[in-house]
């Protein structure tokens, strides 16, 4: 890396929990300078704008996730393992996630939604490829036979992520990992007692 390439690159790893906390309108360059020690121009010179900031660092955050839950996931084998595996990756989700603030995918999405269209373009994409993952996996249960010959991957990987996203909500305002905790358990008495073959 150049020396360019490693001041952006250290720019987004320590902006990302900051918009990540404090989102796109509560993040200031001020903010930016303080946790990367740089002054304006070091910052503006490796950047357009505060939206390109913004738009990387939510980059960053999500590649974050998916790395840690591909990990997760380096050792199962059937769709069920894998469902299984994301749940466990969840549990520890409110107390040690993977980047500061919780899930960017939530929080950017939340803030975005009317806002700032270009946020919502990269959460919308964001989504759309969590919820791909699920279906994929749920289609090949099906094919495997791991799973009832009527489910339907669409709908239980749309329940699933639902479940999950509005479990971390409801967890993290209350401060009560356990809420999320009982939600997780019952995704997966579901998968195991009614989608299982």
């Amino acid at each position: 890396m150049t020396k360019g390439e490693r001041t952006r690159q250290l720019i987004i790893e320590k902006a990302a929990p900051l918009f990540n906390k404090k989102g796109y309108a509560g993040t200031s360059l001020s903010d930016i300078m303080k946790v990367t020690g740089l002054a304006k121009g070091g910052v503006y010179g490796n950047f357009k704008n505060k939206d390109e900031i913004a738009a990387l660092t939510f980059e960053y955050a999500y590649s974050k996730i998916k790395t840690a839950i591909l990990m997760k996931l380096s050792g199962c084998n059937t769709s069920l393992e894998k469902l299984v595996g994301i749940l466990q990756f969840y549990r520890n989700y409110i107390t040690n996630p993977p980047i500061e603030g919780g899930c960017p995918l939530l929080n950017t999405s939340v803030e975005a939604d009317d806002s700032f269209p270009f946020l919502k373009t990269r959460a919308r994409a964001a989504q759309n490829e969590m919820l791909g993952s699920l279906v994929n996996i749920f289609q090949a249960g099906k094919k495997n036979g791991e799973f009832i010959e009527d489910i339907q991957p669409q709908k239980e990987a749309e329940n699933m992520y639902a479940l999950i996203e509005g479990g971390i909500v409801m967890a993290k305002i209350n401060d009560n990992p356990s809420i999320l905790h009982r939600i997780l358990d019952r995704i997966r008495e579901h998968i195991e007692n009614e989608l299982a073959a």
